[in-house]
């Protein structure tokens, strides 16, 4: 179990749980920040937005994608002001960057860490630039095989040990019967540093069944009702469901308790009838 704090997430929780606000703000800085308003009441450790130019992003000749992207692309200088609206709350802010020119503004903010999506898990130059930062990253790997991760990894340990990986199924909306968790147990066995799970699933029982696996950060996209209108409509989760999936996972994290042997305190009324062997 590792520390969270060690790696450059600011919690005291056994689990960071972060609300994937991306881009279900549809554009509009009052909703980004209703979203982070309600994200706070719901217990988050953190919220994340997507940092992009539309034109650098959006995949070349597919027009619908292009106009849902550009309609919810923030001007640079909107981030600084949810990092400030973020603060009040004392959670972490941050965001996925999809390009140097994001990445670059966000330096100037001073962004405290930042996400590597899965479809950049193979953009070594995007990697090697997010590395000299030198802060804290999260990389998902949904796509991804051993190799390209450890790849990934590797350019990533350039300029920070502060890593946290997640697993993924890059799926949106993805089946409670495809979440594959057992590839938790794969990163912990190949890599040194936390392992999380980034959830594309519609409900909740996935990323708790994940934290009972061993995952330390569950990345969730989050809307704040079932009336909000909104690009991730089928992969978010409400409030009340966020409120009801850091509850689970907290009782979780109870349940698994703690990883040293030996007598523990419900134990010691009955150490007493231990059967030593007399020789």
């Amino acid at each position: 179990m590792k520390i969270l704090k060690d790696h450059g997430l600011n919690t005291d929780n056994r689990t960071y749980v972060i609300a994937e606000v991306g881009i279900n703000h549809g554009g509009d800085i009052d909703i980004a920040k209703k979203l982070i308003d309600s994200a706070a009441r719901a217990g988050v450790d953190a919220v994340k937005f997507q940092t992009y130019l539309t034109e650098k992003r959006a995949p070349e000749g597919n027009k619908v994608i292009f106009d849902i992207l550009k309609k919810c692309e923030l001007p640079f200088e909107a981030f600084k002001e949810l990092q400030n609206h973020t603060a009040q709350y004392n959670i972490d802010f941050f965001s996925t960057v999809f390009d140097t020119e994001s990445l670059d503004y966000l330096e100037s903010i001073n962004c405290s860490l930042y996400k590597v999506p899965s479809f950049d898990v193979v953009n070594l130059k995007m990697l090697e630039k997010v590395s000299q930062t030198g802060k804290p990253v999260i990389m998902s790997c949904g796509m991804s095989t051993l190799e390209e991760i450890k790849s990934a990894y590797g350019i990533l340990r350039n300029g920070t040990d502060k890593i946290t990986l997640l697993h993924c199924v890059s799926a949106y909306p993805n089946k409670s019967e495809d979440a594959n968790l057992a590839s938790i147990y794969t990163l912990k066995e190949n890599f040194n540093c936390v392992i999380g799970y980034s959830c594309h699933t519609n409900g909740i029982l996935a990323p708790v069944y994940a934290v009972a696996a061993g995952a330390q950060v569950i990345e969730k996209h989050f809307k704040i009702d079932d009336n909000m209108d909104c690009v991730d409509a089928p992969v978010s989760i409400t409030e009340a469901q966020m409120k009801e999936m850091i509850a689970q996972i907290r009782e979780a994290e109870g349940i698994l308790g703690s990883e040293q042997l030996g007598i523990r305190e419900p134990e010691k009324d009955i150490v007493v009838f231990r059967r030593i062997s007399q020789l």
